[in-house]
């Protein structure tokens, strides 16, 4: 399991990677005016949908049931199972996709209420937004690929898929003279990845043998079960898109920039949570309901504890970076083209607060897992619903007097409100059992932290000094002066800690392997 979290984490990395460079080019190319503002409400409304409707509840519903499926029934039954859910997801994208061509001003206004102030603004985003809306259509294909190659232990391929967003819209984004404006080739860009991804996927299902062809749909105990757990995965992830969709449409009452400002930041806050928060998701689900389904309930929580432990681990500088170097890190990524540095203060402070639910974040998903592994989608909807009210209030209450950064710092705090209840609930039903190893790593994960940030505190002066000597890219080089820097503190410290604790880091290891109900002994606090 191990092997295939770095696998993960590895292809996500890269992904963020080339979403950086992509980002960095949208700030270059679109700065942080009118056309980004529109193309960020363009492409996040297919987004908000995907996430709804793809990765969110259909990720939670279809994985769990598929590996039942296959666990129980065989690959042959699984298949033509993941064949029927295609047919009905392909039917249910078309008919939102015409939908939302139809009413694409209704979805702006929805959206970006703030926009109608300034009709050129609202004019493009509903524009660019039925560009970008057919993306939604290919990812949720995406999404039913990438769940059945999961749950077959291959998660390569539709880890790497991503970066093939990030590569389109650069290539489109050097294409820009051949549109109406950037924001038209950035727009287009999204769609045509979409397409590219699909295509990427059923490759990679095929050359596996799990490739299924459209199937008539059939009310069977399986697709009874999928629906029953699809419901409360819907409402539990539109939770979480209500408070996103809160953030959009009280930014876009703010002043030009302001969601500009959000979504760069939002950009930063984002590698860790991808690389860390959502690969260990990706990998732990599929892990913990094959264990689970085959009678081996000691060992899903062994695996959950060894993925929860890492999370941390590599998680704790992140938090510490955003919390300590903001301004620096966004100077250093975004400051050149029409980016300003004005700008770059403005993302920093919203990193900032961001960055107050970063560690809630990234461990969400595994603990979300406790309940999804069991085919139990009601009690994270519970937990995300509570946490939205939470978080929408507080938007509200705070971006007037807060701006931008409000909206973020509510988004922090519903973050630990949700993970609080999913943890809570799943002590208390004994779907979370943490291990003595787990409890040693985060010791030593926050004694590093301390050592790091002290790097962080009493090394920016010394690392401007010695970029300042290049004369050129001075602000970058002092951010990688300081991350190297940090990157080996934070590891010596750790390593120290871990010798302090008697941490045997040999137990954050272990080998992949189907559960039986033979494995009923593995160690659950190992």
């Amino acid at each position: 399991m191990i092997r295939n979290l770095l696998s993960v984490g590895g292809f996500t990395l890269l992904s963020r990677l080339t979403g950086f460079f992509r980002d960095v080019m949208l700030a270059a190319v679109l700065g942080g005016g009118l056309v980004n503002d529109a193309f960020v409400v363009a492409f996040r409304l297919p987004n908000h949908f995907r996430a709804i409707f793809g990765e969110g509840a259909f990720n939670a519903a279809f994985v769990p049931s598929y590996s039942r499926v296959l666990e129980t029934e065989g690959a042959r039954e699984a298949k033509r199972f993941s064949g029927r859910m295609f047919t009905l997801m392909l039917a249910a994208q078309i008919v939102l996709l015409a939908l939302a061509w139809a009413f694409t001003p209704f979805f702006v206004d929805l959206l970006a209420p703030g926009f109608r102030s300034d009709p050129q603004k609202f004019d493009l985003a509903v524009a660019l937004t039925r560009i970008t809306f057919p993306y939604l259509l290919f990812i949720t294909l995406v999404t039913l690929q990438s769940g059945a190659l999961n749950a077959n232990g291959k998660f390569a391929a539709a880890a790497f898929a991503p970066v093939l967003l990030n590569v389109t819209m650069m290539a489109a984004l050097a294409l820009a003279w051949f549109f109406p404006n950037a924001g038209y080739a950035a727009a287009a860009g999204v769609t045509v990845s979409g397409l590219l991804q699909y295509l990427k996927l059923a490759f990679a299902t095929r050359r596996a043998g799990i490739a299924s062809a459209p199937l008539k749909p059939r009310w069977d105990a399986d697709t009874k079960q999928f629906f029953k757990a699809l419901g409360p995965a819907v409402i539990g992830s539109a939770g979480v898109q209500i408070a996103m969709f809160a953030d959009t449409i009280i930014s876009s009452m703010l002043p030009t920039g302001g969601p500009s400002s959000i979504y760069y930041a939002d950009r930063i806050y984002q590698l860790p949570i991808g690389v860390i928060g959502i690969a260990a998701g990706t990998v732990l689900l599929p892990e913990m309901s094959r264990a689970i389904s085959a009678g081996a309930p000691d060992a899903a929580l062994r695996a959950q504890n060894r993925t929860m432990a890492l999370t941390i681990a590599l998680a704790a500088p992140f938090f510490v970076a955003f919390l300590t170097i903001p301004d620096l890190i966004m100077q250093a990524v975004f400051v050149r083209g029409k980016f300003t540095i004005e700008e770059a203060h403005a993302a920093a402070r919203v990193l900032g607060a961001y960055d107050i639910g970063l560690l809630a974040i990234v461990l969400i998903a595994s603990a979300r897992a406790s309940f999804q592994a069991r085919g139990d989608t009601t009690t994270p909807m519970v937990a995300s619903l509570a946490a939205v009210a939470l978080n929408v209030g507080l938007k509200l209450v705070l971006y007037k007097s807060w701006g931008a950064p409000g909206l973020a710092f509510a988004t922090a705090l519903g973050a630990w409100i949700n993970f609080g209840i999913l943890v809570a609930l799943a002590l208390k039903r004994g779907h979370m059992q943490p291990s003595t190893v787990f409890w040693k790593v985060a010791g030593a994960s926050l004694m590093a932290s301390g050592v790091l940030a002290c790097v962080a505190f009493f090394g920016e002066a010394p690392a401007f000094a010695l970029a300042e000597r290049a004369g050129r890219f001075v602000a970058e080089l002092q951010l990688a002066i300081l991350g190297l820097a940090g990157a080996l503190a934070y590891l010596a410290a750790f390593l120290v800690a871990a010798k302090i604790l008697r941490l045997d880091l040999s137990a954050l290891r272990g080998a992949r392997r189907r559960a039986n109900p033979k494995s009923k002994q593995a160690e659950a606090g190992a």
